[in-house]
């Protein structure tokens, strides 16, 4: 199989505390030690004489419109020709945690404009990750209507925006039959090292690199 990306891309891992996992600030090139370093060494193994490179800038709890403000920065200005976004959980979470709720409007406007700029300024080519929850511990399942409403958003904007989509919370939810969501995510939300592979693995299979 030929994967989609080009020889000599960018490729920029975009969003919130699952795509930072722990990357150093002051490192433009440190991909933290979740699903985009893991994904961005499996397509490397994959595909060395593709010579990718692979940028991650998510930050630790944002919200979408925290994106919004900083887009420029740390997505126009770097140029990559695929974006990956993957937002929206803590939208939710601060819902139920600080009493701060994101309207699905507001939410929905932010990303529309996030794309937009990619779109009309880069012409990247971009791939949706839904935002997802698993029902551990138990409270996390008054989140399932707030956040269902995030992921319709998203798989939307998906069809607006001509772009892959990832639908991960689709994809946990299956993986939990296996065995269950302790095994993939720490609190529902944080993947675990094996829930970081499965985003991995999914991204690497909507862009044709497995």
């Amino acid at each position: 199989m030929t994967t989609l990306i080009e020889n000599g891309a960018t490729v920029l891992f975009q969003g919130d505390s699952i795509t930072d996992a722990g990357r150093m600030y002051d490192d433009g090139n440190s991909l933290g030690s979740g699903y985009a370093m893991m994904a961005a060494s499996w397509f490397s193994a994959l595909y060395p004489e593709r010579n990718v490179r692979f940028l991650n800038r998510g930050i630790s709890g944002n919200r979408a419109k925290d994106l919004e403000v900083r887009w420029q920065k740390d997505c126009l200005d770097l140029k990559p020709a695929w974006v990956l976004l993957m937002i929206g959980v803590n939208d939710t979470w601060r819902t139920f945690d600080a009493n701060d709720p994101t309207t699905t409007e507001a939410y929905e406007k932010s990303c529309r404009n996030i794309l937009m700029a990619v779109r009309n300024k880069l012409k990247a080519k971009l791939v949706l990750v839904e935002p997802f929850v698993l029902p551990f511990p138990e409270d996390r399942k008054a989140w399932r209507s707030d956040l269902d409403q995030r992921i319709g958003v998203i798989g939307k904007l998906a069809k607006e925006f001509d772009a892959l989509l990832v639908p991960m919370d689709r994809i946990f939810a299956e993986a939990a039959k296996i065995r269950g969501p302790a095994f993939w995510t720490a609190d529902g939300v944080h993947p675990t090292p094996a829930g970081h592979a499965l985003i991995a693995q999914s991204w690497l299979k909507v862009v044709r690199a497995v």
